[in-house]
């Protein structure tokens, strides 16, 4: 399995419309310190999934390559306005594998082109070739899905976006020895918001399911600049995501 992050920003993005901070001033002037909307590329068997759809630029992205597969969190627009423009394309139905959101974003039930909306249930695993996929409940204002990838023994759990962990998801985790976790971490410290971590959440999330290694993600504009002075209080386990960044290869 590869995993590489697409986007590691929340919906506002850096650099933030209208701001002129010494942040937003460095990623308009350099992109490597830009954050899109969150999302990540997952390989495997040789074939691409894609987690989430919230960069604008996927037909771009992948214009000479198939994409197999979509696992959507939930339809919250940073999360799959990707989706809007890609539907309308030719080719192969892709397979969207979903949360149960009756209503869906806009009209992407109504009009999904070539993409085929799957839902999935919460704990039910599925497979995909060599790989086992489980849905697992989050906490946000909109019914969520993070999910753990597991093949050849390597385990990845995925979540994003999420206020802490429903007392199921984290006993089940708890038990799977995982090789990378990625978790939303949107704000610094003491930072309180009902739908995302802070960074104190995401912590204690760490201490509690002891992955090999956590990259936190989803991290807003403050909290960014937070990450900048603060850098060094990070444990050594603890790594921040960037835009581009190959976050695990088991090749």
């Amino acid at each position: 399995m590869r995993l590489t992050l697409l986007g590691t920003g929340n919906a506002a993005g850096i650099p933030l419309f209208g701001c002129d901070c010494l942040l937003c001033e460095k990623a308009r002037k350099n992109r490597m310190f830009s954050r899109g909307p969150t999302s990540a590329l997952l390989e495997i068997d040789n074939k691409k999934y894609l987690i989430d759809a919230g960069t604008m630029d996927i037909t771009d992205k992948f214009a000479d390559q198939k994409i197999d597969g979509i696992f959507l969190t939930h339809f919250h627009p940073d999360h799959v306005q990707g989706l809007f423009h890609l539907r309308w394309g030719k080719g192969d139905d892709i397979p969207v594998y979903c949360p149960p959101d009756s209503t869906g974003c806009a009209d992407l039930y109504k009009n999904p082109g070539i993409l085929n909306f799957n839902t999935q249930k919460k704990f039910e695993a599925f497979s995909i070739d060599s790989m086992k996929i489980t849905p697992l409940p989050l906490i946000h204002s909109k019914v969520t899905f993070g999910y753990l990838f597991e093949c050849n023994n390597q385990r990845i759990a995925y979540l994003t976006d999420t206020k802490g962990l429903p007392p199921k998801t984290a006993i089940f985790l708890k038990d799977k020895s995982l090789d990378l976790l990625v978790i939303d971490t949107s704000h610094a410290p003491s930072v309180d918001d009902s739908n995302h971590n802070n960074l104190d959440d995401s912590l204690g999330i760490h201490k509690q399911l002891i992955p090999l290694r956590t990259v936190i993600t989803h991290i807003s504009h403050d909290f960014d600049i937070w990450l900048n002075e603060n850098i060094t209080s990070l444990p050594t386990d603890v790594f921040v995501a960037k835009d581009g960044l190959i976050v695990f290869d088991d090749k």
